[in-house]
């Protein structure tokens, strides 16, 4: 059909391991996995699970966002996208090449963060200390 890429969106924060293998193994009989791109929520705290998966199935493009930044209008109580800071830090315990300094990244975040008066939403951001406070 000419496009490049086709990316799997849980917006809402609610699937499982269990949810992406099963979604995988019917798009993979038609579609490479070099063409499939990932987007979790962690509303329920399975984001970097279901990327854990995403990646064991082939999958080498996902969606991140610094601090966990953004939401979804439409699922009551559901958390922001997956933080790229505790992505970059399960990629480097992998050892998986990615070219971003967590370092700067942390620090980026923690720059957004102040200026919003919001927390991070990043477990790795918090646990290196880089929210020391927030104006709320």
């Amino acid at each position: 059909m000419g496009c490049y890429e086709v990316s799997l969106g849980d917006t809402v924060g609610v699937g499982t391991v269990a949810a992406v293998d099963a979604l995988f193994d019917v798009l993979l009989a038609e579609i490479p996995a070099e063409r499939l791109a990932v987007h979790f929520h962690d509303t329920y705290g399975q984001a970097l699970a279901n990327v854990y998966a995403a990646l064991q199935r082939g999958v080498a493009v996902v969606d991140s966002s610094v601090a966990g930044l953004g939401g979804c209008p439409y699922a009551r109580g559901a958390a922001g996208n997956l933080a790229t800071e505790d992505l970059v830090y399960m990629l480097d315990g992998l050892g998986v090449e990615h070219g971003v300094d967590l370092g700067k990244l942390v620090a980026a975040g923690a720059g957004i963060n102040g200026e919003l008066g919001r927390r991070s939403g990043s477990k790795v951001a918090l646990a290196m200390g880089a929210e020391k406070c927030s104006k709320n």
